[in-house]
């Protein structure tokens, strides 16, 4: 067993874990990219081993260059792939990274986090947000802020429309349950503070100003918005 095997162990002990539980929180990380405590009970035990060992993780990660961001308020960690840019954080390098960690999304996808973000700003600024930092919208809300923000439509096969809120809940931007019915107007979903690290103000003003430039807009001038958006925030 290599001397760092070793020293990690012990390291390991002073906080009641384990090889074992170090492997899986790590491979639970790298896998999705993101803990959420109030996402599930799995989930808030891999958070609370987290917090324990925080600096040994930045200490292993720093060595293949990769940060995390830790909100200890809301309770999420998001990895942070070399070369990300993340507002609220200083680049730590200008070197691109092609890698497997960075999320690569479909121009759907770039269009609802966009109008999300917008639909939390506002709630934000009404103060109408939960203890967990979360905003509630009605899919009929969320219909209507996609036509007046990049003139488009949610996906109307439910398939597709399934897929694409279930994308978003993968990244822990969104939130419903197994059994939302995604067709209904009146059906709810909570969006997570997440999504303010991921979108941010100057990429949603940066869209919007596109937006009044390109009078009258058709879809295939949305696609453009959306699609330089999408280059935008990478």
């Amino acid at each position: 067993m290599s001397s760092l095997t070793l020293n990690l162990e012990e390291q390991l002990r002073k906080h009641s874990l384990d090889l074992s539980d170090w492997r899986a929180l790590l491979q639970r990380l790298l896998d999705y990219g993101v803990l959420c405590r109030s996402d599930s009970q799995v989930e808030a035990e891999f958070y609370d081993q987290f917090v324990r060992i925080a600096p040994l993780v930045d200490e292993y990660l720093a060595l293949i260059g990769v940060r995390f961001q830790h909100d200890e308020h809301f309770q999420f960690v998001r990895l942070i792939p070399p070369g990300a840019r993340v507002p609220g954080l200083e680049d730590e390098s200008d070197e691109p990274f092609n890698g497997g960690l960075r999320t690569r999304l479909g121009q759907g996808e770039v269009a609802l986090i966009l109008v999300l973000r917008a639909e939390y700003d506002k709630a934000l600024r009404e103060g109408a947000i939960d203890e967990q930092g979360c905003v509630t919208l009605s899919l009929e809300a969320v219909a209507l802020a996609m036509k007046n923000l990049l003139r488009r439509s949610l996906p109307e096969s439910r398939v597709e429309r399934w897929q694409l809120f279930r994308r978003l809940r993968q990244l822990r931007l969104v939130h419903f349950t197994q059994e939302a019915d995604l067709e209904q107007a009146d059906t709810w979903i909570r969006v997570r503070p997440l999504i303010v690290n991921l979108v941010s103000n100057e990429w949603l003003a940066s869209v919007r100003e596109s937006l009044d430039e390109l009078e009258p807009v058709d879809a295939d001038e949305a696609d453009d918005v959306v699609v330089a958006a999408s280059v935008f925030a990478s």
